[in-house]
C-alpha cells in the first residue's frame, strides 16, 4: 500500500488543535478593505474552527485518520 500525502495546499491553510479540532482563518480580509468597518475587519484577525461537516475531507488531505 502506497504512503498517503499531505495536500500541500490544505496543510497550508489548516492547523490541528491540541484535541484534534481544525482552525482556520477567517475570509473576506484581504481586498476591498474600505467600505468594511474597523470592528469588522478587526474580527477578521481571529481564527476559527472549520465545520464538523467539512472536517473529515480536510483531515483526509492532511492524511490523518
Amino acid at each position: 500500500m502506497p504512503k498517503v500525502k499531505t495536500h500541500k495546499g490544505t496543510a497550508k491553510r489548516f492547523k490541528l488543535t491540541g484535541t484534534g479540532k481544525i482552525k482556520r482563518a477567517k475570509a473576506f480580509k484581504s481586498h476591498i478593505l474600505e467600505k468594511k468597518s474597523p470592528k469588522r475587519k478587526r474580527n477578521f484577525r481571529h481564527d476559527t474552527l472549520v465545520d464538523p461537516a467539512d472536517a473529515k475531507v480536510i483531515k483526509k488531505q492532511l492524511g490523518i485518520g
